[in-house]
Formats: structure tokens, C-alpha cells, sequence
């Protein structure tokens, strides 16, 4: 009888212990998914025509522009495009909104497009968002379309153009 006893008690313990064994793997599965789940996340650049996007009469915030891509992943390079007639003003105004600020004594475009060809080969991006009403920006989209990158396009009305919107993967529409 007693050995009898001392297998109960074996089994017992035994099922204890299994049963804290499953759930610590639990949990270190669980901390090994809270770590990983990050790298999935898809990483974005967000690129903003200022001449063309930000004007005083249609008072869009770059907030506005941070909180449509979100949906779509990490941001991960956020930069304004502006000409040599920028005010100061604009400058602090877009650094102090998370934006790097880039200054272009050449067409707007052709430094955005110049850019995101350094920005796919130095960096392992997911998508490029880019900022703009301008049919100029299609042909950016379609170089990004040939490389298996995710486009996006952000703008409003009036005047974003048709082209962009039916080029890009996303489109999202600032009201």
C-alpha cells in the first residue's frame, strides 16, 4: 500500500510540475513573439512635395500626412521637399513636427526622385508614401513598382491627380 501512495504522489507531482512547465513555455513564448512581432512591421519612408502640399489656403498638418501611413507601419524616414524660397518659419515648423527638412536648389521632383533611389538602396524599406497632388511623382511610383516596393500616395482636393491615385498601391485622401 504505501507503494501504492508514493506512485499517487509521484504522479501528482509530476502532473505539477507539467503543468508548470507549459505554462513558463508559454510565457517564454509569448516574450519571444513580443520581440519578433516588431521586425514584421512594415518600414516606411514618407516623402513630401512642400511647394505642392504645403500651402497656407489648404492648411494641411503633417500629422494629418504621419497618422494616414501609420496604418500602414513604422515610419522610419520622414522628409519634406522644399525649394530655395522657404521661409525659415517653415523649416522650424516641419523640423519641429518629426520632419527632416531638405532644401533643394533644383526641381522638387527630381530631388525626391534622386532620394528615393538612395533611400531603396541604403535601406531596407517596405513602402515610400509619397506626399503630393502632382502627376510629376508617377513615374517615381512606377520605378518603385519594377523594385517590389510598396507605394503609397497622399493628397487632397482639389487637383490630386488621377494618374497618382490609380498608380499606387494606397491612396489617402486629406480632407
Amino acid at each position: 500500500m504505501c507503494l501504492r501512495e508514493d506512485s499517487e504522489t509521484n504522479s501528482g507531482e509530476a502532473a505539477e510540475l507539467e503543468s508548470k512547465t507549459v505554462q513558463e513555455e508559454k510565457v517564454e513564448r509569448w516574450s519571444l513573439a513580443k520581440k519578433i512581432l516588431p521586425f514584421f512591421k512594415k518600414r516606411i519612408a514618407v516623402l513630401v512635395d512642400g511647394p505642392n502640399i504645403l500651402r497656407k489656403e489648404f492648411n494641411v498638418k503633417l500629422e494629418e500626412i504621419l497618422e494616414a501611413v501609420s496604418s500602414l507601419g513604422k515610419v522610419q524616414v520622414a522628409r519634406v521637399y522644399l525649394n530655395q524660397h522657404a521661409s525659415e518659419k517653415l523649416i522650424e515648423a516641419i523640423s519641429n513636427s518629426g520632419f527632416e527638412p531638405i532644401i533643394s536648389t533644383i526641381d522638387v521632383h527630381l530631388k525626391m526622385a534622386m532620394d528615393v533611389i538612395e533611400l531603396i538602396n541604403k535601406l531596407d524599406l517596405d513602402y515610400i508614401a509619397i506626399a503630393s497632388r502632382h502627376a510629376r511623382c508617377v513615374p517615381i511610383l512606377h520605378k518603385l513598382k519594377e523594385r517590389n516596393l510598396g507605394t503609397a500616395v497622399i493628397g487632397f482636393e482639389p487637383g490630386f491627380s488621377v494618374a497618382l491615385q490609380n498608380t499606387a498601391d494606397y491612396v489617402f485622401k486629406l480632407t
